[in-house]
C-alpha cells in the first residue's frame, strides 16, 4: 500500500463549522454509481457518497459528525445536492457488513467506513464486491478499491497534554479513551508524553471505557477520577465523552469554587464545556476528519479514484490541530512552543503507551 503525506488548506475548516443533520439524508438510490475515473460532466453531477458510522452514531459529537459534516460540505461545495450524500447508522459492530452492502445496493460512488473498528468489515466487502470503491477512515485496508484515511493524533494529543499540564492545579490529570487499539494507542500516548513534558511528576490516571457509545460509562469514570482529585480530564472516546462533560458540568454547577476542566476531541467541544456559570472545555484536539474525505472524494471525481494508497495527516499538513479554548495565555504560549518544535523535528512523540 502507498503512503501519501497530503495538506488539507486546500479544502479549508468547512467541516468544522457546519451543523450536523440528526436525522438520516436519504439518498435516490435509483442512480447509478459512475466510474469515478470518468470526470465527464455528466458522471461528475451525479457523483454520490455513501458513509457507515461506527458504534458512536453520527451525532455524536465528535468523530462520526465530523465526517458527516464534511460529507454535507462536500455536496454543498460541488452543488450536488442533499441527495448526494446518505449515512447508516451501525449500534453496534454487527450491523458493519448489512449497512456496507445495503449502501453497495443503493449505488454509491464510495462508500467510507468511519472509524478502525470497520476496517475488516470493509476488507471483506472490498474483496467481494472488487468494482465498488470505498474508503476507511482511522483504519488502513490493503485492496486497490480502497482508500485509507489516517491521522498522527499522537501529535495533536501531545500539544493537549501540555495544555493540561499546565493548567492542573491538583497535578492530577484523567485520561478516558474508547476502546483500546493502535488509534486510540496514539492519544494516550501522545496525551501522556505531552503532560511528562511539562511535569513528569503529573499522575495521569488512564481509564477505558470499552465503548465509543454508552455516555453512561463516561459520566461514571469521571465521576471517580474527579472523586479522586483529578481536575482535568481528556477523553479520546466519541460519544462516551458526552458523559465525561455532563458530570463535569453537574459538578460544577454544584461547587462553583472546583474549578473542573474536560478536554474535547476531534472536533471544537466547546459547547459540551457550557454551563450556569461559564465553560469548562479547556481546549479540543481536532482531527480534520470530514475535510480528508472532501479531499479524498474531490480527487476521485477530478482525477480517478485513489485506490490503495493510505493517505497521513498531521500537523505539517494541518491534519490534526488544537483549539485555543479557554487555556491562559501562559498554557496557550507553551502549546505554541511546542507545536513549532514539533514541526522543526525537535520532539519525538510515542504512538504507543509505556507498558503498564
Amino acid at each position: 500500500m502507498t503512503t501519501k503525506l497530503r495538506n488539507l488548506f486546500a479544502i479549508g475548516a468547512s467541516a468544522f463549522l457546519l451543523a450536523a443533520c440528526q436525522g438520516e439524508n436519504a439518498g435516490d438510490s435509483s442512480e447509478g454509481a459512475g466510474d469515478s475515473n470518468d470526470t465527464d460532466t455528466e458522471e461528475t453531477a451525479d457523483f454520490k457518497l455513501g458513509m457507515v458510522t461506527d458504534e458512536g452514531g453520527v451525532d455524536d459529537r465528535s468523530f462520526n459528525q465530523s465526517a458527516w459534516e464534511g460529507m454535507q460540505a462536500w455536496a454543498e461545495d460541488n452543488d450536488l445536492g442533499e441527495d448526494a450524500v446518505k449515512y447508516y447508522q451501525s449500534n453496534d459492530a454487527s450491523q458493519f457488513v448489512s449497512n456496507l452492502n445495503t449502501a453497495i445496493q443503493d449505488q454509491y460512488d464510495i462508500i467510507y467506513g468511519v472509524g478502525y473498528q470497520l476496517a475488516e468489515a470493509i476488507d471483506d466487502v472490498a474483496e467481494n464486491n472488487p468494482d465498488q470503491h470505498f474508503g476507511i477512515v482511522d483504519g488502513a485496508v490493503d485492496r486497490d478499491n480502497v482508500v485509507s484515511l489516517n491521522f498522527r493524533d499522537h501529535e495533536a494529543a501531545y500539544l493537549v497534554g501540555v495544555a493540561a499540564a499546565h493548567t492542573t492545579e491538583s497535578d492530577q490529570i484523567g485520561f478516558v479513551g474508547g476502546q483500546r487499539g493502535v488509534v486510540i494507542d496514539r492519544f494516550q500516548a501522545g496525551f501522556e508524553a505531552g503532560v511528562a513534558s511539562v511535569n513528569p511528576d503529573i499522575d495521569v490516571d488512564v481509564q477505558y471505557a470499552e465503548s465509543f457509545a454508552d455516555a453512561a460509562i463516561g459520566q461514571q469514570i469521571a465521576a471517580g477520577m474527579f472523586s479522586s482529585g483529578v481536575d482535568v480530564i481528556y477523553h479520546a472516546s466519541g460519544a462516551v465523552g458526552n458523559g465525561v462533560f455532563t458530570e463535569a458540568t453537574d459538578r460544577m454547577e454544584s461547587d462553583p469554587d472546583n474549578q473542573l476542566w474536560v478536554i474535547g476531541v476531534d472536533r471544537d467541544q466547546e459547547e459540551l464545556g457550557e454551563w450556569e456559570g461559564g465553560n469548562l472545555t479547556l481546549t479540543s484536539s481536532l482531527k480534520a476528519v470530514g475535510t480528508a474525505i472532501q479531499l479524498a472524494s474531490n480527487e476521485a471525481m477530478e482525477e480517478g479514484f485513489q485506490g490503495g494508497e493510505n493517505i497521513v495527516y498531521g500537523l505539517a499538513e494541518d491534519g490534526v490541530g488544537i483549539t485555543e479554548g479557554n487555556m491562559s495565555e501562559e498554557a496557550w504560549s507553551a502549546v505554541e512552543e511546542a507545536r513549532q518544535a514539533i514541526l522543526d523535528g525537535d520532539v519525538e512523540i510515542p504512538e504507543t503507551p509505556e507498558a503498564e
